[in-house]
């Protein structure tokens, strides 16, 4: 596995989750991240993402709730959710550009589902 997603699960709106992306195998470091999320009938949408220097970019109707952050020493990405609304419940995916030995090349995680609900 080269890049594993975890942390999503069930939270009453208001509530928060912290997404994580685990890198392994090949994958030397994180170059650029992104989250995107997938709700039920939806086509998948950007929610954020970080550059390879640091800077970060959010989707509207997340700006100020969520938080993106990368740990090249962990090789992971995490997305901090606060102050969860029930339209935010989605299958959230990350996707990054990897380096390896050889070559940089995108990589997808296999999704973990977020519920918020009361």
């Amino acid at each position: 596995v080269q890049l594993q997603a975890s942390g999503g699960g069930s939270v009453q709106p208001g509530g928060s989750l912290r997404l994580s992306c685990a890198a392994s195998g090949d994958i030397v470091s994180i170059k650029h991240g992104n989250w995107y999320r997938q709700a039920p009938g939806e086509q998948r949408e950007l929610v954020a993402q970080i550059s390879s220097g640091g800077s970060a970019e959010y989707a509207e109707s997340v700006k100020g709730r969520f938080t993106i952050a990368r740990d090249n020493t962990e090789k992971t990405m995490t997305l901090q959710m606060n102050n969860l609304k029930p339209e935010d419940t989605a299958v959230y995916y990350c996707n990054v550009q990897g380096i390896t030995p050889w070559a940089t090349r995108d990589y997808w995680g296999q999704g973990t589902l977020v519920t918020v609900s009361s």
